[in-house]
């Protein structure tokens, strides 16, 4: 999945001397908790957020000043910035997010104009409907060995039985030379799966089902 079919593109912005005063009404008017700075060419200059309001408060505001919240945006933007590009992976884009300890990341073309902005909100619900979490099923994790073959055959025992796959998810194991197959499947009763991979060898890590998994 690419950023471009997640990102948000209805992107509220400021200029670098829009005023401070401005940018919290902004934040606040579309609850939203980071505001791209653009310059006149639409390239991204800065970033404004919450946060960055708050932790300025104490040395950018002097209180007995009734124009306190008139500095402009750009004595307390981020720069230079973060960004991503429409046509790369969300799981690249998750990396960028995690690595740099950040929740927003301006999309960006290959002018560096702004054309979006992916959240860390926007990425988690895309996890959610990857995986198929959202809908009713059940979720099976298989321990194989880490050989070529396995996702295949324990595939096909979901295909004996008619039952429908909505994702998988491979995990390493701590366990040497395996790996854990996780599959979501659309059945709410995997008993009899269980019992039939649990047949052919293989170790049921979850769920745990009493008189089953011994």
């Amino acid at each position: 999945m690419l950023v471009e079919e997640i990102m948000k593109t209805n992107v509220s912005t400021i200029e670098p001397n829009t005023s401070i005063k401005t940018a919290m009404e902004l934040l606040h008017k579309h609850k939203i908790r980071h505001i791209p700075v653009i310059d006149q060419q639409n390239k991204v200059a800065g970033i404004v957020s919450d946060r960055d309001i708050r932790d300025a408060s104490p040395s950018v505001f002097h209180l007995n000043e009734p124009d306190e919240l008139h500095y402009p945006a750009s004595k307390i933007m981020k720069f230079p910035v973060i960004t991503v590009q429409p046509l790369d992976f969300v799981e690249e884009a998750a990396v960028t997010l995690y690595e740099n300890d950040i929740s927003a990341l301006p999309v960006v073309t290959d002018e560096d104009k702004l054309v979006g902005i992916l959240k860390e909100s926007d990425v988690l619900h895309t996890l959610v409907k990857l995986t198929g979490a959202h809908h009713p099923s059940s979720r099976i994790e298989v321990q194989v060995p880490n050989v070529t073959g396995q996702l295949a055959e324990v595939s096909q025992v979901f295909k004996d039985n008619k039952v429908n796959v909505t994702s998988v998810l491979v995990y390493p194991n701590p366990i040497p030379d395996t790996k854990v197959l996780a599959f979501r499947v659309q059945t709410m009763d995997p008993r009899r799966i269980i019992e039939q991979l649990q047949t052919k060898g293989y170790d049921i890590t979850w769920p745990r089902i009493p008189g089953i998994n011994l």
